[in-house]
């Protein structure tokens, strides 16, 4: 399904493919550049994110805009989205009959952009990009590469927020992240 921009963002918009869009403030489709080269995919909008039909807005959007700096970049530059694009209820995570229904979005977000690298962030958005059997903990800082884009599975920044433990780890990520994109960058001037 080869769709553009605009298209996209007017299905989403209007979507009502599950029960999510019945209780939505705000669709939150995603944002940032629509060439970026890195592209970092959460679960679902938290409701600082419903109210205003931005992702990552809240406090673990602030830190994953500093991790994100962190390496060089600026939020701007990345392209940014969730695997539903509506609210689950009390920020629970999206059951699987909701992320079905959103994931020809996210898919077609991915071929509009066409990033180089894709961050998972956390459990839900590894499970539904990468696969069932994949798990956050165990294959964190792996990259799998689908269709010429490298992905890699990481913690949540909410986790990051949770549970301290896990900042090292996710930061080693995120470097890792820096340099293939720069190694990606290198050979395609080459």
């Amino acid at each position: 399904m080869t769709v553009s921009w605009e298209e996209l963002l007017a299905s989403i918009a209007s979507c009502e493919r599950c029960r999510l869009g019945a209780s939505r403030r705000n669709v939150v489709p995603g944002e940032g550049s629509v060439s970026a080269k890195l592209m970092l995919i959460g679960e679902g909008p938290g409701a600082n994110e419903d109210e205003q039909g931005r992702p990552f807005v809240g406090a673990a959007g602030e830190l994953l805009t500093r991790m994100i700096e962190a390496i060089g970049m600026r939020r701007e530059d990345c392209y940014i989205a969730n695997v539903v694009k509506c609210r689950p209820p009390r920020n629970r995570a999206p059951e699987a009959d909701e992320a079905e229904a959103c994931l020809p979005y996210l898919r077609a977000q991915v071929a509009l952009v066409k990033p180089m690298v894709i961050v998972l962030l956390g459990a839900t958005a590894v499970r539904h990009t990468l696969g069932e059997g994949f798990r956050v903990t165990r294959d964190r800082g792996r990259f799998t590469e689908r269709a010429g884009v490298f992905m890699m599975p990481t913690f949540h920044p909410a986790a990051l927020l949770r549970d301290e433990s896990k900042k090292r780890p996710a930061w080693e990520d995120f470097k890792a992240v820096r340099d293939r994109l720069y190694l990606l960058s290198q050979s395609q001037s080459v």
